[in-house]
């Protein structure tokens, strides 16, 4: 349109006006002015959509800053080095600083002392992370008190690719570990505390009741049953802390002799019946004395006798070994009948693969005789 009016314009300069010039003027005219017409038409409408675009994302972004304001959880965005560049309500309350001092303080800043190398280490684990990667770290208070927190931590990259921010989700869990800890000091309820002690001497049968159960002080107790040719077969040991009893197990024959000094005390089963904590730590240290049945099992289903007796000596180790200089020292002499009742063979059979390990440098003995395991 702009061109034609040019035209226009140099085509009256040039030549003289005739009587057809004005009708041709205002027809371009009246074509220009709904040209323009339209366009303004076409403005106004895109300019209305333009600011309801905008509302709604005015709306959005209220929306999400909302949630990130009044989030029950402590929300943080850094970037990359750790500089804070938000931070939500819940933050501000948890580190006990007003929001906008937490604007541009290093994150590293309310970490704990003895906490900031590992959280270093963490930050840059973070950075090399495509997803969330999570920690717990002690956290500090502008007012110096410390708290553990859970944290969960997710990179922000730009269209590229690029890491450009961190957003740090953080929870107190100092409360929580406070009750785990609590529940760990109900079931681990000391059993021998305030109790009359028995004291029986190496070598003793322990009298078993089916009323009772004994829990070990100190000392080591061996149990083990009769098999169908007579021979004795270790089910079990019973070291400090751990129970037993003939109201625990299934078996006909079943004794318990003491491999060393030992002192117990006797726990009723009514008493168990009506004390939670007592219950409690019962039912752990049945686990406890599960678990080691099941070891022992495992140990029998070994098909080599070498086999039985490698897995045997890796579970003595694990159950009463102590270190030493020259590897891992069993605390109580066991006899090679002990052993080879444990792996459902012969004396002679095991004195034999004793010699055998001794020969190739496994095992050894000390002074009096106890089994010292080689690494």
């Amino acid at each position: 349109m702009h061109v034609r009016l040019i035209n226009l314009y140099q085509s009256i300069n040039n030549t003289p006006i005739g009587p057809d010039i004005l009708p041709q003027a205002l027809v371009e005219l009246g074509r220009a002015s709904e040209m323009v017409k339209i366009a303004t038409q076409e403005l106004h409408q895109q300019n209305e959509q333009l600011i309801e675009t905008h509302n709604l994302l005015e709306a959005e972004r209220q929306r999400y800053q909302n949630l990130f304001e009044l989030a029950p959880d402590a929300y943080l965005v850094t970037d990359i080095p750790g500089i804070i560049q938000e931070a939500n309500r819940a933050a501000s309350q948890l580190l006990n600083v007003p929001q906008q001092r937490l604007v541009g303080k290093p994150i590293v800043n309310y970490i704990a002392l003895p906490d900031r190398a590992t959280f270093r280490s963490f930050l840059l684990q973070v950075n090399e992370c495509d997803g969330a990667t999570k920690s717990t770290l002690c956290w500090q208070k502008s007012n110096g008190k410390v708290f553990d927190a859970a944290m969960t931590v997710g990179v922000v990259c730009n269209e590229i690719g690029m890491p450009i921010a961190l957003r740090w989700l953080l929870r107190d869990i100092t409360e929580q570990r406070n009750l785990q800890a609590v529940k760990v000091s109900e079931d681990n309820f000391d059993l021998t505390q305030g109790r009359e002690r028995y004291k029986y001497s190496k070598g003793e049968t322990i009298p078993l009741n089916s009323s009772t159960i004994w829990c070990v002080h100190q000392g080591l107790i061996k149990l083990s049953t009769l098999c169908d040719t007579g021979e004795e077969v270790l089910v079990g040991l019973a070291g400090q802390g751990m129970i037993f009893g003939s109201s625990l197990t299934a078996l006909h024959t079943y004794q318990a002799i003491a491999l060393s000094d030992v002192e117990l005390v006797s726990i009723d089963l009514a008493e168990i019946a009506t004390s939670s904590k007592i219950s409690k730590t019962i039912i752990s240290k049945i686990n406890q004395r599960l678990r080691q049945t099941e070891s022992f099992l495992v140990i029998s289903g070994r098909r080599k006798v070498q086999d039985r007796f490698h897995y045997l000596l890796q579970l003595l180790k694990q159950e009463i070994g102590q270190s030493v200089a020259e590897g891992t020292r069993l605390n109580v002499r066991l006899t090679h009948q002990d052993l080879a009742g444990a792996c459902c063979t012969t004396r002679v059979t095991m004195t034999r693969l004793l010699r055998k390990l001794q020969q190739q440098g496994k095992v050894n003995f000390d002074s009096k005789h106890h089994i010292i395991i080689r690494e």
